[in-house]
């Protein structure tokens, strides 16, 4: 075996042992786990010192940064805490506020991008399990398979979606993506939940709690500054996405647009260092380190065999559909599904898949996205959400907890998405 692809192979199973390992000691958070995979990644190396500037992606750096000061100040200020009773006041029985939240983090992501959820979402999600009394985990596992599902209907809803959008040459992605994957996609958001609830046996029963939403707001002025960023922010990213489908001159670091929102936040704010302490850094700390890893695993030369096990050569139909789909979902363990997606697009374009094979880039989109569901590796967004549980709440989903729930939910969703996918374009044919 070549060197390099024993030191990737190595790194790959340091990595994911080392995370099984961890769920027997949640004091060691996952980010210093990542980081070490790091270091040995440039020791090896597989990626060198002074490359790591073009390895880091800064765009997604200052897009945390950014989202994760605003929504600090919105659950600071008591505004998240506010819009979430008064949501959750609206339902009066268990199972229709859990299918309900479902459908609610589902849409979320569509419109405001996966990551953005998983920041704002944990404690909408806490609060909601408090009033449902059942067991925290359930809930936030529903967060996670939820804002992921929902997150592959629209070209927005996720980064590898923006990228595959970009850089396969889709016409008119919006329509597309709504075509072939809204109704599958809101199938899914109401069969995640029916196995969460068989898994931890909830039962349904009245909600007799009294929730008075405007009691929950601790300080009207963050409270409106979090209200006004976050409002720009999902304006800004909508505006800055219809720009560049419409062809016009655009933004093209779509991360820095929280950021500098929010740093037209902090001065206004009442306790600005509290403002900044809010940013997870652990959480910035992984991402910085899991683009060094992965850059290094990708080098490695590892991925090729996969890809060229499942997609040998341009195909079509069911095995084309397939292919793809196990290939990401094995890939995006290995490399996380926004390094994986940027990668396997340049390998399709070599073997000959153009603009026109939208059958191919819509498989790509829904298989890299919700290989999220698998594994606490297969999404950045499930990170995000594991390291705000950790460092704020007390609380952790460990590796194993998610498999085994997540094994069940990622096969669902793929025979769901693969029969609408393989059957959509016969329906429209006879018509």
């Amino acid at each position: 075996m070549d060197y390099r692809k024993f030191i990737g192979f190595g790194l790959t199973l340091f990595l994911i042992v080392a995370l099984i390992v961890r769920s027997k000691r949640p004091q060691t958070p996952v980010w210093s786990v990542m980081a070490f995979t790091s270091f040995l990644t440039v020791a090896s190396g597989l990626v060198g010192l002074d490359e790591l500037e073009s390895v880091i992606d800064l765009d997604v750096i200052l897009f945390l940064i950014g989202m994760f000061s605003i929504v600090g100040l919105a659950e600071s200020s008591g505004l998240l805490a506010m819009i979430s009773s008064w949501f959750i006041s609206l339902f009066r029985s268990r199972y229709s506020l859990i299918y309900a939240l479902s459908i609610l983090f589902g849409l979320l992501a569509a419109v405001t991008m996966n990551d953005t959820v998983a920041v704002m979402g944990p404690p909408i999600a806490y609060i909601a399990s408090r009033v449902l009394n059942v067991n925290p985990k359930a809930i936030f596992l529903l967060l996670a398979y939820s804002l992921t599902i929902g997150s592959v209907m629209t070209p927005i809803g996720n980064p590898q979606n923006v990228l595959i959008v970009e850089r396969s040459g889709m016409t008119m992605p919006f329509i597309k993506f709504i075509t072939w994957l809204s109704i599958p996609t809101l199938i899914n958001l109401l069969i995640a939940p029916y196995i969460i609830i068989k898994y931890y046996k909830i039962e349904d029963d009245k909600i007799d709690v009294l929730l008075i939403p405007h009691e929950a707001l601790r300080n009207r002025r963050d409270a409106a500054l979090a209200a006004a960023g976050i409002a720009m922010v999902i304006a800004a990213l909508l505006m800055n996405d219809l720009l560049e489908l419409m062809e016009l001159p655009h933004i093209v670091r779509r991360g820095f647009i929280p950021f500098v929102i929010a740093a037209g936040i902090y001065l206004l704010s009442s306790n600005p260092r509290k403002l900044l302490s809010n940013v997870d850094w652990g959480t910035i700390i992984f991402f910085i380190t899991m683009f060094i890893t992965m850059e290094g695993i990708w080098r490695s030369g590892i991925l090729s065999p996969l890809l060229s096990a499942f997609i040998p050569s341009k195909l079509s139909g069911m095995i084309n559909i397939v292919g793809i789909t196990a290939a990401a979902l094995l890939g995006s363990q290995l490399l996380s599904n926004v390094p994986f997606t940027r990668l396997v697009i340049r390998y399709l374009r070599s073997l000959g898949y153009g603009e026109s094979d939208d059958e191919t880039w819509i498989t790509l989109a829904m298989s890299s996205t919700i290989a999220g569901n698998l594994t606490l590796l297969g999404a950045a967004s499930n990170i995000i959400m594991i390291e705000y549980l950790e460092s704020r709440m007390n609380t952790s989903i460990t590796f194993t907890e998610f498999l085994k729930v997540g094994v069940v939910v990622t096969a669902v969703n793929a025979i769901t998405y693969i029969l609408f996918i393989t059957t959509l374009p016969m329906l429209t044919s006879t018509h």
